[in-house]
């Protein structure tokens, strides 16, 4: 059987914030605007909010204290501060981690009586307050997907909350991206391939998901010439850049992600790694593992003409992991014995997969670069 579900309202167009301020009217009168401490007023994307919630007639409070891979003391304190102000809805705003904190902040926010525990809570379901999500960058597709991913520091441990909760609407410009450095417009266009990539390379995908895969794929290569330092990125490729993270957001909607994200979680909470290098940097050795015909299918649509051709270009813009080589195969080897303890996340991928499949994945990075 094939489904689509896809309840975000998404509006994709230049000045989408203040065109759509009416939309934001119909959610309340007080809204929590949650981001991070510098992009969002760097970018604009934090003035045309207030602007548009301005010319609303809506009041807003800000918290702006959201830090890269959230944690659950950011969300309970956003979450008290949001009860202190009476908001009526949650506007988040930035990359993955603002509007995935977005997400749990305004569960926890209607949910008043329960503590820090109930984000991991299975089996109960909750309400939320409405969310609005406007991203920033071009990898999390977080605006259209009901994931939230929260950091327990005390455990060191990255992972969703078990609530699946989707934005009421998003808001897409691309000139957001304008502003930002390559190696941020790097790392999270490979996360958006990656999302792309597992969701086609999944045993849930269906017609439906890899229409939104392939649509996504064909939309990423537009602007593969950018992450080939073979061009200065203009508003074309801001906006298709922008427009292929959505797209993907919607494909890991319907399927979730596999193994690269599965293996990834513990290099970016152990070593500090961007979300989308770290998943980007288990991709070669999955798409290996893949069939050949599926493996063309995805690189060729990707722009590229090789597994190879794909290192090449990840490694020119993302780097290299910056680790000791001992320290690395630890952290990696701490991501093999984590997922191999998830037989759900492992059958998620399309083919079988035991301890030495994950080997190869996790060390084919390593491995091929010495």
């Amino acid at each position: 059987m094939s489904t689509f579900y896809m309840p975000t309202r998404v509006f994709a167009e230049e000045n989408a914030v203040i065109r759509h301020s009416g939309d934001l009217a119909s959610f309340g009168k007080k809204a929590l605007i949650v981001t991070g401490r510098h992009s969002a007023f760097a970018n604009g994307s934090y003035n045309d909010t207030t602007s548009a919630l301005g010319d609303a007639g809506i009041e807003y409070v800000l918290f702006s204290e959201v830090e890269e891979n959230p944690s659950v003391s950011t969300i309970m304190k956003a979450r008290d501060f949001g009860l202190a102000n009476s908001v009526d809805f949650v506007i988040g705003i930035g990359g993955g981690s603002p509007l995935d904190a977005s997400k749990a902040i305004s569960l926890m926010i209607a949910m008043a009586d329960k503590d820090k525990s109930y984000l991991y809570a299975p089996d109960c379901p909750g309400k939320t307050l409405p969310i609005v999500a406007i991203p920033t960058t071009c990898g999390t597709g977080s605006e259209v997907t009901a994931v939230s991913v929260i950091t327990d520091r005390d455990k060191m441990v990255k992972k969703s909350i078990a609530h699946k909760i989707f934005p009421e609407l998003a808001l897409i410009d691309g000139r957001y991206l304008a502003g930002a450095p390559l190696s941020v417009l790097s790392n999270t266009a490979f996360d958006a391939l990656t999302h792309l990539i597992e969701s086609f390379l999944n045993s849930h995908a269906s017609d439906f998901s890899r229409m939104c895969v392939d649509a996504g794929l064909r939309m990423w290569a537009k602007s593969l010439p950018v992450l080939r330092k073979m061009k200065t990125p203009d508003a074309a490729d801001f906006s298709n850049m922008m427009l292929a993270s959505t797209m993907a957001g919607m494909a890991i909607a319907h399927t979730a992600t596999t193994l690269p994200h599965g293996l990834s979680y513990a290099v970016t909470t152990h070593l500090n790694v961007p979300h989308g290098k770290a998943t980007a940097y288990f991709t070669a050795g999955y798409l290996c593992e893949a069939s050949g015909e599926d493996r063309d299918y995805l690189l060729k649509t990707a722009g590229f003409s090789s597994v190879d051709d794909f290192r090449a270009v990840y490694l020119a813009s993302c780097g290299t992991i910056d680790a000791p080589e001992s320290a690395l195969k630890k952290v990696l080897e701490s991501a093999v014995d984590e997922l191999s303890g998830n037989p759900v996340k492992m059958a998620l991928a399309p083919f079988p997969v035991d301890r030495d499949v994950l080997e190869r994945i996790a060390y084919y990075e390593l491995s091929h670069s010495m």
